[in-house]
């Protein structure tokens, strides 16, 4: 009857642990854009376009009537005005690009240092076009213009923080938690940090998910090198301070339970 007794305390004592350890999360922010009713919202700008950035990687061809002529303007060169060297020169000598060095120059064949930060690939592109062209270096020539290393990082309370490497160089925030497997039911989605470096300076941004604002908003869209965190919600530190409170309370009377029912047995 005891050992029963003391079974039955146990399962009680495991079912009020695992009950601590269980927090509600208010439906209303576990899910996007709560505020949302059938709509037609504004366009996010169509003719979004990242900006080069320094450390860039970029990936530039050029074609002309004369397949020859262009040879030279093909051959990645990673010197830079500075000298680049380093994890960046070995990266980018890896991808086989242009590398934007810190003053914002890549050393291009015959033009030599050209200024490309700040600049839009299409405005690089015509640059670059018109140069080739105005100096008759070459004759109607095609400039093309990617980035090799557009990429943004995504932490915190997801199910697979990891880096995103974008292909296509345009990725939304929605997007680029979908790639990290989503928010967990732990994480802020009324509050994410987005972290973006603009000319030296880092941009800090708070971004409500549950705000159908964000989708008409200039953060929308995620730019090279942004980094975006989800905060863990309130239930989540509560749950981690009760475990570190209560886990040793819990493991050392389910020792001493363990130790009666022992004497108990022996005692029989």
């Amino acid at each position: 009857m005891i050992l029963k007794t003391c079974l039955t305390w146990i399962g009680w004592g495991l079912l009020c642990f695992n009950c601590l350890f269980t927090s509600c999360t208010s439906t209303k922010n576990a899910v996007y854009f709560s505020d949302v009713k059938d709509t037609v919202l504004s366009p996010v700008d169509g003719n979004f376009e990242p900006r080069i950035q320094k450390n860039d990687i970029l990936q530039i061809n050029v074609s002309s009537l004369n397949p020859e002529d262009v040879i030279i303007y093909n051959v990645s060169n990673m010197t830079s005005a500075s000298g680049a060297g380093g994890a960046n020169a070995g990266a980018g000598a890896m991808l086989g690009g242009f590398l934007v060095n810190d003053q914002g120059f890549i050393q291009y064949p015959v033009l030599g240092p050209v200024k490309v930060a700040g600049l839009t690939k299409k405005a690089l592109t015509d640059y670059l076009h018109d140069q080739l062209t105005t100096r008759k270096l070459l004759v109607d020539p095609v400039v093309s213009i990617r980035f090799l290393n557009y990429r943004v990082t995504i932490l915190g309370e997801v199910s697979k923080p990891t880096v995103v490497n974008v292909t296509n160089e345009k990725i939304s925030i929605l997007e680029a938690l979908g790639m990290a497997g989503d928010i967990t039911v732990f994480g802020k989605r009324n509050n994410l940090l987005l972290i973006r470096e603009v000319d030296h300076e880092r941009i800090i941004r708070r971004i409500d998910l549950n705000d159908k604002r964000i989708l008409n908003s200039p953060y929308y869209f995620l730019q090279s090198n942004d980094i975006l965190y989800v905060e863990p919600n309130k239930s989540k530190i509560a749950t981690a301070d009760r475990s570190r409170q209560i886990l040793p309370i819990a493991l050392s009377s389910l020792s001493l339970l363990v130790i009666i029912l022992d004497r108990l047995v022996i005692n029989k």
